[in-house]
């Protein structure tokens, strides 16, 4: 979701191979003779050094990790890479593009070790396997809480909402053709109106200022005003991002702050699960398979909230406090069925795309 689902994270569209030695976000490589796994992933992928040290001395194998952007984008590539695949397992697809890949035959089948402690609602290629639910989470529009209070102004609850005057210019979103969130945006604004209903919010949305980038990275790093990376230079104050953003703007501050600097407009979610999957023509299958149970595997499931900021699979996965304190739980997200999506994504987003970036 990434955090995100997602999304949850993206600007590059080629994919940079990390080095052997370990990143700044804790991936490794292979060193000269070493045995190693490849994990095509997006740009939102951080998991610790430690972690992966705990993956390697337990099967031998080192992680290397490829980046391609936004996981629409990533998506993509992988997609125009089937059969012939660069690396062993895909990590980061979820339910708004998922039946592309299927579809495709981008996976090879593959049941993980510990799939039955996920919930069945997030099993969905529970036949065939070819994909593994590895977290959850909700695409929502979070606001800066600052701004909205110096301007004596109520933030935006709902989806109405967000095309009233007071709110004019204040929103960014992602693209919907290449991010994630970007899409389930559309999506609940789909579900919310319907298909004769949503191109004429998007309408509305459009004459109120809403501005379109790329994907999660620029548009909550870049132009949200409460983001901590933007450091206040972001001029909008609305950014399509997670139910789980909040408690990344409070990872790491002391003392901790009684409210998250960052809020959620709850009735504007929508439900996203992101899923890894062995890559068809993996060349290190064995290690791929190894990778997919260790990243549903305790250790790797426990550190998903607080490093990509995300709901684990695992329903036996206790939450941190940090992220039950400062996230937000949202009791009815909008929700689609992914053979609905499948079935309409393409001409939606070709709709979207005609509406919006004209």
């Amino acid at each position: 979701m990434k955090q995100t689902g997602t999304t949850a994270l993206t600007i590059a569209l080629g994919l940079a191979l990390l080095s052997a030695c370990s990143g700044s976000d804790g991936s490794q490589g292979g060193g000269d003779g070493a045995k190693s796994v490849t994990l095509v992933t997006h740009d939102s992928f951080r998991v610790s050094k430690k972690l992966l040290r705990e993956f390697t001395e337990k099967t031998g194998y080192k992680v290397r990790i490829l980046r391609g952007g936004d996981a629409g984008a990533a998506v993509n590539q992988t997609v125009l890479n089937k059969g012939n695949p660069q690396g062993d397992v895909f990590f980061g697809v979820d339910n708004t593009f998922l039946s592309r890949p299927l579809d495709e035959g981008v996976f090879a089948p593959y049941e993980a070790k510990g799939l039955d402690k996920v919930p069945g609602k997030l099993q969905l290629d529970a036949e065939q396997h070819r994909v593994t639910p590895i977290d959850s989470g909700d695409i929502c529009v979070n606001y800066d809480r600052k701004y909205f209070a110096d301007k004596k102004l109520d933030p935006p609850r709902t989806l109405a909402d967000l095309v009233k005057p007071d709110y004019k210019n204040l929103l960014v979103t992602e693209n919907a053709g290449t991010s994630s969130p970007g899409l389930g945006f559309l999506l609940a604004t789909v579900q919310k109106y319907g298909a004769d209903g949503w191109q004429d919010y998007w309408k509305k949305l459009r004459a109120n200022g809403v501005e379109v980038v790329d994907g999660w990275e620029q548009a909550y790093n870049d132009r949200f005003s409460g983001s901590g990376a933007s450091k206040g230079k972001g001029d909008r104050p609305l950014v399509v991002s997670y139910a789980s953003s909040p408690p990344a703007e409070v990872l790491g501050k002391d003392p901790q702050p009684k409210q998250a600097p960052t809020g959620v407009a709850e009735e504007t979610c929508f439900r996203q699960v992101e899923f890894a999957g062995l890559l068809d023509g993996a060349s290190n299958v064995k290690g791929g398979k190894a990778l997919l149970d260790f990243m549903l595997g305790k250790s790797f499931q426990q550190e998903l909230p607080l490093s990509m900021f995300v709901n684990p699979a695992r329903g036996d996965v206790e939450l941190p406090e940090l992220f039950t304190t400062y996230g937000v739980t949202v009791d009815n997200p909008a929700r689609m069925e992914p053979a609905r999506i499948g079935k309409n994504r393409d001409q939606w987003v070709k709709s979207w795309t005609s509406l919006v970036l004209k």
